[in-house]
């Protein structure tokens, strides 16, 4: 009977970056699972709210920043990065500057990238059962509770910036990440340094001033939280800064001067929907729910649901500059069903009734 063969880890980790390339990945990385630092970190801005109705951020306790908690056994992560912004878009300064327009954050123009990144962590995962054997792994795309940009700074894929956000030195930081929890004692790769030195960019030039300190995000003031995770009334003190960004906010990123460096986007799928790169704020306002539904199918912009979609492009058009157009298409939803929905609108309209 022959005895396996010991397995090289070295070569195995250097074949595992070499598949996630083949399958599309822009770069991957191995990480262990101390994370003590990083745990501390995030208890502390729990404690102060920052995570405002995001309850699921303290409903995992420590699995979140000690893997082996989370999936037992693990004792090595695989950390994989994809670069989202597809070529040929239109400047995004210049549709933030159309007050007639509606920004959608960069990352959701096209399809979903869950499901899409945990399909191609599945193959990567059938590639090292094909070389040696059945193994444990659970691959994560922001499924679990993961510290994942501070599993990929171990890992090596970048420095978590003063605006929270990882930044990798040859790539920038458009770029989704996701993870592999193994079992394997692959060899770890070197974290990565920070080179935010003393800029502050991305302090200064955020709407609602939601990075309160270098590293420290108020998730209750920022843009992204509001279109997406609040399910309520946004702050009346917060409506006027957000302008027309309607789902999620790029700013941070677009001013980092790291993102000179930013790659685009190798998968096709990740292409603009609907031509969701510059719409009309007045055309989005006017697709009924069915319509919605139908042309947000497979896009992350369904997280926000039908009268979150309204509440922000009321918003939107309540900042948008003043026009006949606009004015009517608030009255037409003035009598929404949605409380929340009719709220928002009265806001807006306000707003132009004051300035007509």
């Amino acid at each position: 009977m022959s005895v396996p063969s010991p397995i090289d880890y070295a070569a195995l980790a250097a074949d595992i970056k070499r598949w996630a390339r083949e399958l599309g990945f822009a770069d991957a990385g191995i990480a262990g699972t101390d994370l003590g630092d990083d745990e501390a970190h995030l208890e502390s801005w729990l404690a102060e709210g920052n995570h405002g109705e995001m309850d699921y951020m303290a409903r995992h306790g420590t699995r979140r920043s000690r893997p082996a908690e989370l999936e037992p056994g693990t004792l090595r992560v695989i950390s994989l990065r994809m670069d989202y912004v597809p070529p040929g878009m239109p400047n995004a300064w210049d549709v933030i500057g159309d007050g007639e327009k509606a920004y959608v954050a960069r990352y959701a123009l096209g399809r979903d990238y869950h499901k899409l990144m945990r399909n191609r962590l599945q193959k990567l995962a059938s590639r090292i059962e094909e070389r040696i054997g059945g193994f444990q792994y659970r691959a994560y795309v922001d499924s679990a509770p993961v510290l994942e940009k501070a599993i990929a700074r171990n890992a090596g894929l970048g420095w978590i910036g003063k605006h929270t956000v990882l930044i990798n030195k040859r790539a920038g930081s458009y770029f989704f990440l996701g993870e592999l929890y193994t079992d394997l004692p692959l060899p770890i790769d070197a974290p990565a340094s920070a080179h935010c030195g003393s800029c502050r960019r991305c302090i200064d030039i955020c709407p609602t001033q939601a990075i309160v300190a270098p590293y420290r995000l108020d998730a209750r003031r920022c843009i992204s939280y509001l279109t997406i995770e609040l399910k309520g009334s946004i702050p009346v003190e917060l409506r006027e800064p957000m302008g027309n960004r309607v789902f999620g906010c790029d700013d941070c990123q677009l001013i980092c001067p790291w993102n000179k460096f930013a790659q685009e986007a190798t998968e096709p799928d990740f292409a603009p929907r609907h031509s969701l790169d510059g719409p009309r704020l007045v055309e989005l306002f006017s697709w009924s729910e069915e319509e919605f539904l139908s042309r947000t199918e497979g896009m992350a912009i369904r997280r926000t649901g039908y009268e979150g979609w309204l509440r922000n492009l009321a918003v939107g058009l309540g900042n948008a500059p003043h026009g006949d157009e606009i004015v009517a298409a608030l009255r037409a939803r003035a009598d929404h069903p949605s409380e929340m929905v009719r709220e928002h609108v009265a806001w807006a309209l306000a707003r132009h009734v004051d300035i007509g």
